[in-house]
């Protein structure tokens, strides 16, 4: 494993358990496919039962099966960052909307502000309910759900919709609050 960049977070925690053989053999994968370790991971990585639980709900809402694409759910992440502010999945996750769509003015718009952005009647319906349980979740109510029934959604796919707006809530206040920075290679990406 490299080592880690000197200022991944403005916190100076000590290493608390070593890295898992699993989590060492995920590092290194993460260097084979996109060529680094995310500064989210290596955050993580004092401890490797956080690691874990974070990779494992990670990977279960952006990679597992689902009927929202790849796309869908980086585009959820960059409209609920983009309302939080967070520097760090702003830059990582606007960097995969630029890769995945292979347009790099949409990652631009969704960082921006994603009504900018020509998007489908469906992706717009996502995206406005995710940019609700960002900013005024107490106001969600049955009509919201239905608007997303309206637009092609079922609940299976709703539910996945709130599980992934909801992470990345939980994301973007961790590392505003811990002052975590994106892996300089994001700002490259898909440009």
């Amino acid at each position: 494993m490299k080592n880690a960049p000197e200022a991944v977070t403005a916190l100076t925690i000590e290493q608390e358990t070593p890295l898992s053989e699993a989590m060492e053999a995920y590092f290194a994968k993460c260097e084979e496919k996109i060529g680094m370790v995310p500064n989210v991971l290596r955050a993580y990585s004092f401890n490797s039962a956080k690691l874990e639980a974070f990779a494992a709900l990670y990977n279960d809402l952006m990679l597992a099966q689902s009927s929202l694409s790849k796309l869908d759910r980086e585009m959820i992440a960059v409209a609920v960052s983009s309302i939080n502010k967070c520097y760090y999945c702003l830059t990582a996750h606007g960097a995969a909307v630029r890769q995945l769509s292979g347009n790099p003015e949409l990652g631009e718009q969704m960082v921006m502000n994603y009504r900018a952005a020509a998007l489908e009647p469906q992706q717009r319906a996502m995206l406005d309910f995710a940019v609700l349980m960002t900013e005024d979740p107490a106001r969600i109510e049955e009509a919201d759900r239905q608007a997303l029934r309206d637009a092609g959604f079922s609940d299976r796919d709703i539910w996945d919709i709130a599980a992934v707006a909801s992470f990345y809530n939980m994301s973007n206040r961790m590392a505003s609050a811990t002052d975590m920075r994106p892996n300089p290679e994001y700002h490259a990406i898909a440009r």
